[in-house]
């Protein structure tokens, strides 16, 4: 089975920084996509972004503020949040596409990790 455990949330002031961290464990062969989504009260789950093997979505919504990064070598994933807006506060979500040693892809959620710009 696989795992994504997050990390790195908290409460920020419009304008601050946090930076959350995703790993997942357990067994399989590769991982295809890792990145982030987040979903507000009231919201849908909205992408924040992803990388690929070779490219990288990120929403024009957080375009300029956030980073993502990916190490494969840790099967992890970062996301680096600048200049938060209050409109960033959301419960934000881990998300792999990863093929299994039985040569399926499935997708995978973490737990959801909030974040909260104070207003």
């Amino acid at each position: 089975q696989v795992q994504l455990v997050e990390s790195g949330g908290g409460s920020v002031q419009p304008g601050g920084s946090l930076t959350l961290s995703c790993a997942a464990s357990g067994s399989f062969s590769k991982i295809w996509i890792m990145g982030w989504y987040r979903q507000a009260p009231g919201a849908q789950r909205e992408l924040v972004a992803t990388v690929g093997h070779s490219n990288t979505n990120v929403a024009d919504s957080v375009k300029g503020r956030f980073t993502i990064s990916r190490d494969n070598a840790k099967n992890s994933v970062d996301l680096q949040m600048n200049s938060l807006k209050p409109e960033d506060a959301a419960v934000y979500y881990c998300y792999a596409y990863i093929l299994s040693n039985d040569g399926y892809p499935n997708s995978y959620w973490g737990q959801g990790t909030q974040v909260a710009v104070s207003s």
